[in-house]
């Protein structure tokens, strides 16, 4: 596995729990890229939009446009995941509670 595909599991899955933290489970780009910063990800916010664009076609979170932005909602699949209930392809699965 590259490096570049660990980066992006990795990213997939912190913007998932990103947002299922939220009350309203949505946070935009910008918000998300800085997360992502905070685990030593730093990536432009054209990057996280790729990252985003995959997680739509994973039925992880849908996605609308706000100016240079985009807004991100995470799906009940995604949520599912952030869980453990299922696991969605090309998004690092979450640690084991207490692990």
């Amino acid at each position: 596995m590259t490096m570049d595909r660990i980066i992006r599991e990795e990213a997939r899955l912190i913007i998932l729990k990103a947002l299922a933290e939220q009350s309203d489970a949505t946070l935009n780009s910008e918000l998300l890229r800085l997360n992502l910063e905070r685990y030593g990800i730093s990536r432009p916010r054209a990057w996280v939009h790729g990252e985003l664009d995959y997680l739509v076609e994973m039925a992880a979170v849908t996605v609308t446009d706000a100016g240079t932005v985009k807004v991100a909602m995470l799906t009940d699949k995604g949520q599912r995941h952030v869980e453990r209930k299922l696991v969605i392809e090309g998004v690092k699965r979450p640690s084991l509670p207490g692990g």
